[in-house]
């Protein structure tokens, strides 16, 4: 054992010096690999092993706020911080403190994702020395391989755009250092090749319908249909598809070997078409549906007047709007039965960030903030706007004047009576999603302290939820007034500890969702939304097994039943006609609708960017307003001034900036010395 240990270094060794070019192979585990080679592919127990074992590089998908594998919700517009620390490098992107020369730790998946391609190509070139696995098995097995080799192409496009693909050459270490020295596809090749591996192993993989329920984790045929769906749908997109933010961003990078952008710079209409197709593939399935929780008929939620109440998903009728959206976040729900995840996960981190929401005095760390231009983007009750909120359905934009009397109840979510008008009469996704002044933190489990549970935060300054509750924790209160609760259930406790409370949990496994059905219909209606005229493209079929031909148009009642299944969940009504005609209307009515039913999912750091508002808005002092946190609710300290909506105050607002550079991440400087034909991304320095 000690001199294969020694061979194993010696050899490793020479190989850095051979292989110092190419630094996305995995020059230590491929000498490993060979030594096992032949007992790794001796057999299907060994060969399932080393496929398993491979999605270990890959990041948790829920790693969206803090040490996140992308730019992550602390570079979105929907979430600010007072925190500047490496904890958070989404809020370092934001404020300029992020190049080529220090990519943080979490973001730099570059190396690793090349390390799953490479694994994957030594299967896919050894899968037949398998013995014991049968013809169907191989095939199964090539599809899981496939999906995690453009799984791995996806999380690099995702962060730095146009790839390096390596095919399937399972590159050997003899050949001379220019071997190595491969130039990166355009963005349009590397979708069209992740889409065709994606592709492959639809057509191999079980449904999640003929999936064990205790291998949910794994990918699906559905999964894989999925990302090819949302892919194409960026692809479409102004950002991609020659709109004014390709040219802005990408309008003068070219490639070296052949002069061609590396961005389309000319407008494709057809990509729309292309996008609704892959969209309606999953569809097509007919296994997916939105999630749901029947009506409590003993407490039952209000609906406005003029929502549906026909059965679910023909209207609103027979479900709890607020409990059915969010149970599926806040760890009610069981992953493995809810048919709305396409592909999700147990996600640690969504569990652990949960803190960051409560109030230091309540055990948290207090510091996540939502701006008021997010609470503003949620309907009222009746699907009016705020800025068009009717007389039965009023909005008051004074927060001095209060619901009053004896407050209410919404079906089993209460609003005290001295909460501003401003939150009342707000769908139900409002109040699953955000901890606005007044509300109501259930807290059940800290139940041995009545100061630590069914507590309103306020947020204010004279509030414990607010700055005087934190003590010398300087940098942990909400900046905002507002917190994001999606992820939190009523019975979730930070408070294990303080006071009088002798335990305290917080509800877990908490589930993250990689792909959800809600996403698959949005990306549907906005393909079909901006389809010009009649196109004839290519999809998978109702099984999702071969490829048939159909023709898309932007058809208004397909748009309407699939939008307005989403509108109904929700406990609103469906678009109206006079939206759905205007095409440029209804763009903003669906961009508008995935901020709000796909806030704090990690969604919108890539809407904002591929739909082309990033950098005319992102940075916009505008878009950073709150409430007065540094003043107090009434004037017993003459610090009055709560209710004031301002400008939020921090250093990581007034220092925030938006380029065009920045609408991906530097490739590091230390890949770009080893592979000197990769050209950086445009505005980076090498």
């Amino acid at each position: 054992m000690k001199s294969i240990f020694k061979i194993l270094i010696a050899v490793a060794a020479i190989s850095s010096m051979a292989l110092s070019s190419c630094s996305f192979l995995d020059v230590d585990s491929y000498f490993e690999d060979t030594f096992r080679q032949d007992s790794i592919f001796n057999s299907t127990k060994n060969a399932e092993g080393y496929l398993w074992n491979t999605p270990k590089d890959f990041p948790d998908p829920g790693a969206i706020w803090g040490n996140s594998w992308n730019l992550g919700q602390m570079a979105s517009d929907e979430i600010t911080t007072r925190w500047r620390t490496a904890e958070f490098p989404g809020v370092l992107f934001t404020v300029g403190e992020i190049n080529e020369r220090n990519v943080p730790w979490s973001m730099n998946i570059w190396y690793r994702m090349y390390r799953v391609v490479r694994r994957c190509n030594t299967m896919l070139a050894n899968v037949d020395q398998i013995g014991d696995m049968s013809t169907r098995e191989k095939q199964i097995y090539e599809g899981y391989v496939h999906f995690l080799r453009g799984y791995a192409y996806y999380h690099l496009l995702m962060n730095w755009g146009p790839c390096l693909i390596v095919g399937d050459e399972v590159i050997p270490n003899s050949e001379s250092a220019e071997y190595y020295n491969k130039e990166r596809s355009t963005y349009d090749e590397s979708v069209d090749y992740i889409c065709n591996e994606f592709k492959l192993a639809a057509q191999v993989l079980p449904t999640a319908a003929q999936q064990s329920m205790s291998l949910s984790d794994r990918p699906s045929k559905g999964a894989a249909l999925a990302l090819i769906a949302r892919l194409r749908l960026y692809q479409a997109s102004p950002l991609f598809n020659g709109g004014d933010a390709a040219r802005r961003s990408f309008g003068s990078w070219t490639r070296k070997s052949d002069g061609v952008f590396y961005v389309n710079q000319v407008y494709d209409a057809r990509r729309w078409a292309v996008a609704a197709a892959a969209a309606k593939a999953v569809i097509d399935m007919n296994y997916y549906q939105l999630h749901t929780v029947d009506v409590d008929p003993q407490n039952p939620y209000p609906l406005a007047s003029n929502v549906p109440t026909d059965a679910f998903p023909n209207g609103a009728g027979g479900i709890d709007p607020l409990h059915s959206y969010h149970d599926m976040f806040n760890g009610e729900g069981i992953i493995q039965t809810n048919k709305e995840f396409i592909w999700a996960m147990t996600s640690h981190n969504v569990t652990n960030y949960t803190r960051h929401s409560f109030p230091v005095y309540f055990g948290g760390w207090g510091g996540m903030a939502v701006p008021q231009r997010v609470v503003d983007c949620y309907l009222m009750a009746d699907g009016r706007t705020i800025h068009d909120a009717s007389a039965e359905y009023s909005y008051d934009a004074d927060l001095t004047n209060t619901i009053g009397g004896s407050g209410k109840k919404l079906g089993s979510y209460v609003l005290k009576a001295d909460v501003p008008k401003m939150y009342d009469n707000r769908e139900a996704r409002f109040y699953a999603s955000i901890g606005f002044p007044g509300a109501i933190w259930q807290m059940n489990s800290a139940s041995q302290d009545a100061s630590y549970t069914k507590r309103q935060f306020w947020f204010s300054y004279d509030d414990v939820s607010g700055i005087t509750g934190t003590g010398n924790n300087i940098n942990d209160y909400n900046v905002s007034g507002y917190s994001p609760i999606k992820y939190i259930h009523p019975d979730d406790s930070w408070a294990n500890g303080k006071g009088n409370v002798k335990s305290a949990f917080v509800t877990s496994p908490k589930p993250f969702p990689i792909i959800r059905y809600a996403e698959v219909l949005l990306e549907y209606v906005e393909a079909l939304n901006n389809v010009e005229g009649s196109e004839t493209v290519e999809t998978f079929d109702a099984v999702g097994n071969e490829t048939v031909e159909v023709t898309i148009t932007r058809d208004v009642a397909e748009m309407a039943k699939y939008f307005n299944m989403i509108r109904y969940r929700a406990g609103l009504p469906g678009a109206t006609d006079t939206q759905l005609t205007s095409q440029e209307e209804f763009q903003k009515i669906i961009m508008n609708e995935r901020q709000v039913e796909l806030f704090n999912e990690g969604y919108r750091v890539f809407d904002t960017r591929r739909w082309g508002i990033y950098l005319d808005e992102d940075a916009n002092s505008s878009n950073w307003r709150g409430l007065n946190v540094e003043r107090d609710r009434t004037n017993n300290n003459n610090n009055e001034g709560f209710f004031d909506i301002i400008t939020i105050n921090t250093q990581n607002i007034r220092d925030r900036v938006a380029s065009p550079k920045m609408v991906l991440l530097p490739i590091p400087h230390d890949e770009l010395l080893k592979v000197p034909a990769i050209d950086q991304n445009p505005g980076w320095d090498r």
